[in-house]
């Protein structure tokens, strides 16, 4: 697939359905795009589409079967968005760092696909806003999905979650008196079953 340059096109690309209940449309919203008047459309369609199905079939999808509906809050962004909102201090990193994460149709360095999408999980947190609480949910995640990353922040505990073909397994905080790694292989938390302290979430 071209990337789209026409109304149809871009809709035809928004009707894409990369899992059971998601659509590339569901996507492509940006912030920084409506701000600075950008399209946030992928150059690569076809590698978008495959990065992105992977993230809703492997771990957006069964995330969602176990907790309710999820929210997205910032997923897909074009390389020129993201080198914009890096380069205007929007708490975007790099393209190059960020490639095969938010930028789902640029592979890493080593020629990695991967995908991310900054998601809240209502079912969670409307019932877990106590301080620590985000941790139950990382643990979960870590114990039953194939997941990549995940990076969490305060604000009704949003994390990206990554999707990549070679998973780095690890969680990291932004929270404060949290700030750093929940978990990374090597650490002596990593292995093992984590049921005590994600036990009692799921609705």
């Amino acid at each position: 697939m071209k990337k789209p340059q026409t109304v149809n096109a871009l809709t035809e690309l928004g009707r894409v359905q990369l899992s059971r209940t998601f659509f590339m449309r569901d996507f492509l919203y940006s912030d920084i795009a409506q701000i600075y008047k950008l399209a946030n459309i992928p150059d690569d369609p076809d590698l978008a589409i495959a990065a992105g199905t992977r993230l809703c079939e492997d771990l957006l999808e069964p995330l969602q079967d176990a907790f309710g509906r999820i929210a997205i809050r910032s997923a897909y962004r074009s390389a020129e968005i993201n080198a914009l909102g890096n380069a205007k201090g929007h708490n975007c990193a790099s393209n190059e760092r960020n490639a095969a994460h938010h930028i789902w149709d640029m592979r890493d360095a080593k020629g990695h696909m991967g995908a991310t999408a900054c998601i809240v999980v209502p079912g969670f947190v409307n019932r877990f806003d106590q301080p620590g609480d985000w941790k139950r949910l990382a643990w979960w995640v870590h114990d039953n999905l194939p997941y990549s990353t995940m990076e969490f922040f305060p604000v009704r505990w949003a994390f990206n979650l990554s999707w990549h073909e070679n998973p780095a397994r690890m969680i990291f905080s932004h929270v404060p008196g949290d700030r750093g790694y929940l978990t990374k292989p090597g650490m002596e938390n990593h292995d093992g079953d984590h049921s005590a302290e994600w036990d009692g979430i799921l609705p």
